[in-house]
């Protein structure tokens, strides 16, 4: 999986993008709330199964979180596109709903079917923590790079190309990445496979580019820089990236299973380390950001 600091990810790499937002806040932790929903989402022409399922999981967490806190009062710039169910969602979640999702406290449950034109349907029912946001929040920026172009920040890869991780934070403090996929497993992809440290320490306002070995941003030694490189054998196949950012020093969950694979953790353990993560920093927040990598 890896060579000089290269490491493919392709499939079974695959994920239902969850909500593709850039926000932190610092609540109190007695504010954290059990929430469950059920969305129904109506495919068409334009969507897979698997897409589907992504956008069914998205919706039910976006009613929970709406039906528990509320929406902002931002209709007049909110847009929908019909052919582009992501974007519904990212302006919803971004603009509208007054919380965050913070963990999933089981599996979602999926109902699938098929309307007369042979389109799915598919019902999502989830269950998990979310809180209120506050007014305090700190705001990180986080986008997905081809290579390490800030001008090429892109969600859409073809296979064999690289990706790049760009992040800003206001404050000092400590990042870490993860990738997700659907056999349930984290990815510790930052710190470092080769970073003995374990942390890394950003500074405020700077422009930090993860991933690239022509910009090493992060660490002192840029031979243990990993490069990504995406990789499918499926028409079309989707990670998620996800970013935890905190002003305080914390301890990224992973276990080392073999020389050069990133440290890994199951779904379920790291959804409940983030909630008691964030339960314990209420200034720790995440970006989780969904990709998609196409085969030539």
């Amino acid at each position: 999986m890896t060579l000089n600091n290269r490491i493919s990810f392709g499939m079974p790499m695959l994920v239902a993008m969850l909500l593709a937002l850039i926000i932190t806040v610092p609540v109190h932790a007695d504010n954290v709330k059990k929430l469950s929903a059920t969305y129904t989402f109506y495919g068409d022409s334009h969507h897979s199964l698997d897409e589907c399922k992504r956008l069914a999981l998205e919706g039910a967490r976006l009613a929970a979180l709406a039906k528990e806190f509320g929406t902002s009062l931002s209709n007049d710039t909110y847009s929908y596109d019909t052919n582009n169910g992501d974007n519904v969602f990212s302006s919803l979640s971004a603009t509208e709903v007054r919380g965050e999702w913070i963990a999933d406290t089981s599996d979602p449950k999926y109902d699938v079917s098929l309307d007369a034109d042979g389109y799915y349907i598919v019902t999502c029912t989830i269950s998990g923590q979310a809180r209120a946001l506050g007014n305090d929040a700190v705001t990180i920026e986080v986008a997905t790079l081809r290579g390490s172009d800030l001008s090429s920040r892109t969600t859409s890869f073809s296979a064999g190309e690289q990706l790049g991780v760009y992040f800003r934070a206001p404050v000092d403090g400590y990042v870490a990445v993860y990738l997700l996929d659907a056999s349930n497993t984290a990815y510790r992809l930052l710190p470092y496979v080769g970073d003995a440290g374990g942390l890394v320490k950003t500074r405020r306002s700077k422009e930090y580019v993860f991933f690239s070995t022509s910009r090493p941003d992060g660490v002192e030694d840029p031979s243990i820089v990993d490069e990504i490189l995406l990789t499918t054998d499926a028409a079309v196949e989707r990670n998620q990236v996800v970013v935890i950012f905190s002003p305080n020093q914390f301890t990224p969950p992973g276990n080392i299973t073999a020389d050069g694979i990133p440290a890994s953790l199951t779904l379920s353990a790291f959804n409940k380390w983030i909630a008691d993560a964030r339960r314990r920093d209420t200034r720790m927040g995440l970006s989780r950001t969904g990709i998609e990598i196409r085969s030539n």
